[in-house]
């Protein structure tokens, strides 16, 4: 999807009352936002189509509005990803997939797939959930990244299926969920959780500088000293890598990632 590997930094999200005065200028008007916010990150994980499908042209207009090399991140449904039985999904995937995400052609970046805390690893159910996922979508090509949150999926036999599928493990950098920095695809995804209010930019200045220098060794093909593994090192090979600041402290998430993309 790109010819040279990029680090891309954005948010979860454009729709935001508190970043109106500290994110947004006062006066701007709403249906402006969309527009500002992707001048000032290189993406952004659109989280609205986690709790309900959207309109096509609701997608066509997000392209329209954006600069020509901006990337979208869309979250999966819940109505895939929180079910007990994840190989009976098909439908459910192609429900979701079919709702008009090729309305953002080559804006379209990775899918987040994330499943609930209490969902726990049961290799043959995930792998068959795995196979479920397309690598194209009328000619669009597709990339999946799966967030889970349950500690038994702290298991090589996890990241071997993933690798097998080319599905990126999302790594989170969080105080509630177990974290998994295993590559396992042609990108990498990160989603940064742990902002706090009392700092201007959500992360201090050395933990900015250290995911930083996290995102680089990703994108360099390294593996990061210091990150949770559970297998062997993936193939060294120059990646594309997102990195959102999500949650934590969410009025913070914008400066997060300016602050992280000017150390880029």
């Amino acid at each position: 999807m790109h010819n040279a590997p990029s680090i891309r930094v954005g948010i979860g999200g454009w729709t935001f009352p508190p970043w109106r005065g500290t994110f947004y200028p006062d006066k701007l008007v709403q249906k402006r936002e969309l527009e500002y916010a992707s001048r000032a990150v290189t993406a952004i994980e659109i989280n609205a189509t986690y709790h309900r499908l959207q309109k096509p042209e609701s997608f066509a207009n997000w392209a329209q509005v954006v600069p020509d090399d901006f990337v979208f991140a869309v979250k999966a449904s819940r109505y895939v990803t929180n079910r007990r039985i994840l190989a009976e999904a098909g439908e459910s995937i192609e429900k979701f997939l079919d709702q008009g995400l090729v309305e953002l052609g080559p804006k379209l970046g990775p899918i987040l797939w994330q499943f609930i805390a209490t969902k726990k690893f049961d290799p043959e159910d995930f792998g068959a959930f795995l196979n479920l996922l397309p690598a194209k979508l009328e000619g669009l090509p597709l990339r999946h990244a799966v967030q889970v949150r349950h500690d038994s999926f702290h298991h090589a036999d996890f990241v071997a299926l993933c690798r097998k599928a080319g599905v990126a493990i999302v790594y989170a950098d969080s105080a509630d969920y177990p974290a998994i920095a295993d590559v396992s695809s042609d990108f990498t995804y990160a989603r940064l959780e742990n902002a706090q209010e009392t700092e201007a930019t959500g992360y201090s200045p050395d933990a900015l500088d250290r995911w930083g220098q996290i995102a680089k060794a990703w994108t360099a093909g390294e593996t990061p000293d210091g990150l949770p593994t559970f297998a062997e090192p993936a193939d060294k090979r120059p990646r594309d890598t997102f990195v959102f600041m999500i949650n934590g402290a969410k009025i913070r998430a914008p400066a997060a990632a300016q602050a992280l993309l000017q150390r880029l």
